[in-house]
């Protein structure tokens, strides 16, 4: 059975991978744990949706946000070790996806006011939390913590579409008729 209690976290400080440990509040923890909150809310999403292909793409980019989190949660002199990376093909296929689901659902040109769907308010709310995670990664990259420029245009990408995907689930059931008039 897993350990889920170790008691190392007990003083503040966690582990990365490897040997190094850090305050809890470092940006690298704080980054990759918004990232679980993220990879969480999605789990929302689709646990609500009955959408198969939701399903299968919430599930993808989950299991892409793990990649993610543990590049992240990395330090430099470990990488290769890990082997974990996001890459320009986890890039890609987000945009695949985005223009497969562009091609079943019109986006209006106004701003959406979250709530049409219990699915779709899920992916909005996880969408929000990719934003953040997206601008404490771009920090951890500006500050030279990170390198690989690939994590900021991986979630810049997953936001769109999450964004897009919710708008989906809200088209094919008959709502997404709540835009705010600006």
């Amino acid at each position: 059975m897993a350990k889920v209690t170790t008691g190392t976290g007990d003083t503040g400080y966690t582990s990365l991978l490897g040997d190094a440990r850090v305050p809890k509040y470092d940006p690298r923890p704080d980054t990759f744990g918004t990232v679980d909150e993220a990879t969480s809310a999605l789990g929302l999403g689709r646990a609500l949706t009955h959408d198969e292909k939701a399903r299968t793409v919430i599930l993808a980019m989950q299991r892409d946000l793990y990649v993610l989190m543990a590049e992240l949660a990395t330090p430099p002199e470990h990488l290769d070790a890990v082997g974990m990376r996001i890459t320009p093909e986890h890039v890609a296929r987000l945009e695949a996806v985005e223009n497969e689901l562009k091609a079943e659902v019109e986006i209006p040109n106004k701003f959406i006011v979250p709530g049409d769907s219990p699915d779709g308010a899920a992916l909005d709310l996880a969408r929000t939390i990719i934003r953040r995670a997206e601008r404490m990664t771009a920090k951890l990259l500006h500050d030279g913590v990170i390198a690989n420029g690939e994590t900021v245009r991986y979630l810049n990408r997953l936001s769109d579409v999450v964004f897009i995907l919710a708008r989906y689930l809200e088209a094919k059931q008959g709502g997404g008729s709540t835009r705010a008039r600006v």
